[in-house]
């Protein structure tokens, strides 16, 4: 069963019922705490329009979610808005994501970058902690993947190796990837992190996990598979319900979502999710002062995001947040149809809702007018259409007209 949609008035009451648990620094004695409400002086907090406002509420009231709230203890200060985080990391790991019942932790990012550098970090102190050293442990991943990859690299002082995708399939050769994995070996890394995507950002693509596991496997080396999600998180489960880059697939560890994108929640809202047991590379010790310690990068956050993600899901349920990606399915295939009669050349993963045109078949005016977002911005060769709620048949239609045949 999966989650089902709550009424406006009880995600109203939940909202508030938690914010009652947290502290209120107006009405005790805390003095202990680097933090407090927004400033009073510019928020205002009376204001009567936030009885009816559960997000606008949680922003002025600044719930602290420090730390990972789904495996040991928290801040006890925020612990209702900190329940309210744990039930959203329970719907993405099960609802969407097919994880068991209570076997994920997680926890709300700033974003699907430090969600895909949260993962690298945990991976490469688990190969430290059992031998390896920074020369022999590698990320892995296609050439379409996410630039947070190449940060991940960058800051945690680890390799990346890439492998290339066949330009009209955006798919790795498996062939490629094995001699990829051959050339690491011969340099002496054998340990491996490996991003695959759940739908890049630029096509839309998704990556078949199960060529990592066979090359990998076969080599014989040690590696962990982290799912990138941070866009398609939201959408591919719901449209490709035979997917592997989930938690049903005993290879995948650790999964990015990205509710800033899909589920139009405010930016700076992230998840990273992993099974039970991971969490505990990224422990910080010297955060002795916090709760339980931390876990994760960012540290302090923001309570009110977590909040909002929840509110979404709720509002819509299973059900109707599967008929909101679908409807937006819908309105790509029309566009897709429109390419075809005018045989305009594009990229499109099946039932996406990216399309990823050939720049050379796209006048300058078309993409200046409709905002098309090019794979670079010095000499693009791609240009992308993101089908998001706004983008209704009208605006798509116009692109259509504007576009000359081929």
């Amino acid at each position: 069963m999966k989650w089902s949609q709550m009424r406006r008035e009880d995600i109203r009451k939940h909202v508030f019922e938690a914010l009652a648990k947290n502290v209120n620094f107006y009405d005790t004695e805390i003095i202990g705490i680097p933090g407090s409400h927004l400033d009073p002086k510019v928020f205002y907090a009376d204001a009567p329009f936030l009885e009816d406002a559960p997000f606008l509420s949680a922003l002025v009231h600044n719930p602290n979610h420090i730390g990972c709230h789904t495996s040991g203890k928290s801040e006890s200060f925020f612990d209702g808005t900190h329940a309210i985080e744990r039930e959203l990391i329970e719907l993405c790991s099960v609802d969407i994501l097919n994880a068991e019942p209570h076997s994920c932790d997680g926890y709300v990012t700033s974003g699907g970058t430090e969600a895909n550098i949260q993962a690298a970090w945990i991976y490469r102190n688990y190969f430290i902690e059992n031998g390896a050293n920074l020369q022999n442990i590698s990320i892995l991943c296609s050439s379409d993947a996410h630039y947070s990859v190449y940060k991940a690299a960058n800051l945690l002082g680890i390799q990346i190796h890439t492998v290339a995708v066949d330009e009209a399939s955006r798919s790795i050769d498996e062939a490629v990837l094995k001699q990829t994995v051959e050339s690491c070996i011969e340099r002496g890394i054998v340990h491996f992190i490996v991003y695959a995507n759940m739908m890049t950002t630029m096509f839309g693509s998704v990556d078949d996990p199960a060529k990592y596991e066979r090359v990998l496997k076969a080599a014989q080396v040690d590696f962990k598979m982290h799912a990138d999600g941070a866009y398609g998180g939201f959408f591919f489960p719901f449209t490709d319900e035979k997917q592997h880059l989930d938690f049903g697939n005993p290879a995948i560890d650790s999964v990015t979502l990205d509710a800033h994108k899909m589920v139009q929640a405010p930016y700076g809202t992230g998840i990273f999710l992993a099974r039970k047991g991971w969490m505990k590379y990224a422990r910080t010790q010297q955060a002795s002062y916090v709760e339980g310690e931390d876990t994760t990068l960012i540290g302090s956050r923001s309570g009110a995001n977590a909040i909002a993600v929840w509110m979404i899901l709720m509002t819509y349920g299973y059900l109707g947040w599967k008929e909101k990606v679908h409807v937006l399915t819908y309105r790509a295939n029309q566009l897709e149809a429109a390419l075809k009669d005018k045989n305009i050349r594009y990229f499109r993963q099946p039932s996406s809702n990216i399309i990823t045109m050939r720049a050379d078949d796209i006048p300058k005016e078309v993409a200046k007018r409709f905002t098309l977002v090019p794979d670079n911005h010095h000499q693009p060769k791609w240009y992308k259409v993101v089908v998001m709620d706004h983008v209704n048949p009208e605006i798509l239609s116009a692109l259509a007209s504007a576009l000359p045949a081929v």
